[in-house]
């Protein structure tokens, strides 16, 4: 469904990618792992067009759309829930989920009835504002407006950092639900351990270059380590 070819990323004159091949097929869940300052919130964020790259550089069902605008690979069916959440914190609960629908306005309450459906918590919070949720909350609802799109394809970066164990648990319940129904995920996660028994496949990325993927069941210890720091 999604690949990238030969992607290469740039921050000004600073190259946080280079030539990263990635593909994540129909209905497949791929991890993204590795350090801090790997490049992995790089990539999706390129993904998502809010860092530029060639057309030809990534593909969607085959359509190159490197380089488009954020809300034209948002109308394509690609969705980004970004690290730290980035919720509004002065509308409510509702309003932040809607927001995320705003491609396809006419599909907005759909959107926001698919959300409730997955998070029930958050329905009983829907006139609540954004800044009076706790972390897990915030990182539902996160999420929420990513799906309120509809998107066929979603990029999760980092949705436990600081998050207690049971409401990480809770989270990767939902995005369970959404691999049961068939949504292609790509999704960067620190904890090793818990992206490599969620995902199909794992992508390892060091200093902006691909070290390791492979069946992320098969990976071994040793081959992840080497992956990380090169010895």
């Amino acid at each position: 469904m999604l690949e990238t070819r030969a992607l290469d990323s740039h921050y000004g004159d600073f190259q946080a990618l280079f030539s990263v091949d990635v593909a994540v097929a129909a209905g497949e869940t791929v991890a993204l792992i590795g350090a801090n300052g790997a490049g992995k919130s790089t990539l999706l964020r390129t993904i998502a067009g809010l860092n530029p790259a060639r057309r030809d550089a990534i593909l969607l069902a085959g359509e190159p759309i490197g380089g488009l605008a954020p809300e034209a690979i948002v109308a394509k069916g690609v969705a980004l829930t970004p690290e730290g959440r980035r919720i509004f914190p002065s509308l409510t609960v509702e309003e932040n989920i809607a927001i995320g629908a705003w491609t396809c306005r006419r599909a907005a309450r759909e959107g926001v009835e698919r959300a409730f459906a997955l998070f029930p918590a958050l329905a009983e919070l829907k006139r609540r504002g954004g800044a009076e949720l706790s972390g897990g909350q915030q990182q539902m609802l996160a999420i929420a407006r990513s799906l309120a799109s509809s998107p066929r394809f979603l990029l999760c970066d980092e949705i436990s950092l600081g998050l207690a164990p049971v409401v990480i648990d809770k989270l990767y319940e939902a995005l369970a639900a959404l691999k049961r129904d068939g949504r292609a995920m790509l999704i960067v996660e620190q904890d090793v351990g818990r992206a490599l028994a969620f995902a199909d496949r794992a992508y390892c990325l060091r200093e902006g270059r691909v070290t390791l993927h492979g069946r992320a069941a098969a990976l071994t210890h040793d081959e992840i380590h080497v992956a990380y720091f090169g010895t």
